[in-house]
């Protein structure tokens, strides 16, 4: 990926870069569920056919004290190639000081 494509939110042919990818997941999550997004934790680029993306974020559910009692959601968002919502869903809801199986 090129530092232009940065700067003008597009990669090579058109296509969206990485950031723009990740601000638009994180713009349709706040849509669709009114959370904020806290991080990402997958970035996925489907090149069969429809080239779309797959992208997991992390939001809080519910505050808590300690912040280490926060329940988390992962919400796992489909962006078509242009961008636009194809499909938000919650895959997993924790603890914040849950320890990931996969860890």
């Amino acid at each position: 990926m090129t530092g232009s494509s940065h700067r003008s939110g597009t990669g090579t042919r058109g296509r969206h870069s990485t950031s723009d990818v990740i601000a638009k997941a994180k713009a349709w999550l706040r849509e669709m569920t009114g959370r904020q997004a806290e991080s990402v934790s997958s970035l996925t680029r489907d090149d069969r056919g429809g080239g779309g993306w797959r992208v997991v974020l992390e939001a809080v559910e519910l505050e808590r004290v300690p912040q280490s009692t926060d329940v988390l959601g992962s919400y796992e968002v489909e962006l078509d190639e242009g961008g636009e919502l194809v499909r938000c869903e919650r895959v997993r809801r924790y603890y914040r000081n849950q320890a990931d199986g996969n860890a």
